[in-house]
């Protein structure tokens, strides 16, 4: 098979990999974009609830990856935020972003997988977390 037909999304993986973590407090990873579809484009820096539990989600895409950093927090309005980092992506033309992702590539140390619909979607770090 030449192409891999994209099936889920990078808010599927989120949710799914927080409930796998058992709702950690923190978690920090990557995730290749050719595996996901990216249904947040756009997106920052923003809320997302699983399962009643909120999380501040800082994200990039850093070609060719996709980058997420979730703190569990109280609900609070990001909206501030999210234009200023977008503002900032804008301005320097993506060219740190394009940097991390080339970084995440090489400075990947541990992998971890989340299943959804029958695909195996592997997860980059650069080191284990702590469960």
């Amino acid at each position: 098979m030449l192409f891999r037909i994209k099936q889920v999304t990078s808010s599927q993986v989120l949710s799914a990999y927080i409930r796998q973590r058992k709702y950690p407090e923190w978690t920090s990873f990557f995730v290749k974009q050719k595996d996901v579809v990216n249904d947040q484009f756009g997106f920052s820096h923003f809320n997302w609830n699983v399962d009643g539990q909120n999380y501040h989600i800082l994200r990039t895409g850093c070609y060719p990856l996709l980058k997420y950093h979730c703190t569990k927090a109280a609900h609070k309005d990001l909206t501030g935020e999210n234009l200023f980092y977008g503002f900032l992506k804008l301005v320097n033309l993506g060219i740190p972003c394009f940097m991390y992702g080339i970084c995440g590539i090489f400075l990947t140390k541990y992998k971890d997988i989340v299943q959804l619909d029958g695909l195996k979607i592997e997860l980059l770090f650069w080191y284990k977390e702590s469960w």
